[in-house]
């Protein structure tokens, strides 16, 4: 079994015991990426059909999103793409893009996850957040820290959801954010970020 084996939300709940809620823990703010970025994102957006197939959301519009927030944080974590992940034979796999603490022994080392994206492949929202929860499962486990939450991120390129796991409870955020709005998702994944800052440092403290 993998992550992808799981079809939804409730194949995840049920097998590892997992509540459900919907909340609002996202603030909503806009911060504008950087000029030269927002330049070369609206000029791939005009001349290249970017929904055209799950590789060209990847390449155009998803991990140059991811990689331009991680800019801002790339002192203090690491971002991989399809990295794999196993905490035993049911929970493994390859998350389509992970934020995970930064090591110590340089960029080769996967030290703890706190951020899976996973891709809603052929637009399957259901599916991709039944793999998510799963890899975010698998993190806390790898982590042995239930108390940290891990947080999730599912999308098409076009629309993005997030959602928060603590100790046994998914948290899925009610508002969802675009692309074309662009300064919203922007802020949206940077609130994110900050939020995973300010637990890691109070839990430090």
């Amino acid at each position: 079994m993998a992550f992808s084996d799981f079809k939804n939300i409730s194949d995840v709940q049920k097998k590892y015991k997992i509540k459900y809620k919907e909340t609002i823990f996202i603030k909503v703010h806009k911060i504008q990426p950087s000029e030269n970025f927002v330049k070369d994102f609206e000029f791939y957006k005009e001349n290249i059909d970017v929904f055209s197939s799950e590789a060209a959301r990847s390449e155009v519009i998803i991990s140059p999103i991811l990689r331009e927030i991680y800019k801002k944080y790339h002192k203090e974590y690491s971002f991989w793409i399809q990295k794999s992940i196993a905490y035993n034979d049911i929970l493994c796999g390859t998350p389509d893009y992970i934020f995970s603490e930064k090591s110590e022994l340089g960029k080769t080392v996967l030290e703890k996850p706190i951020v899976i994206v996973a891709e809603a492949k052929r637009n399957d929202f259901e599916q991709g957040w039944g793999q998510c929860l799963a890899e975010m499962v698998a993190s806390q486990k790898i982590n042995d820290d239930a108390e940290n939450p891990i947080y999730g991120v599912v999308t098409d390129g076009n629309l993005w959801q997030f959602g928060r796991l603590e100790k046994d409870c998914f948290f899925k955020n009610k508002e969802n954010f675009t692309v074309d709005k662009l300064s919203l998702l922007y802020g949206a994944l940077d609130n994110m970020v900050q939020a995973v800052k300010k637990t890691r440092k109070h839990k430090r403290a």
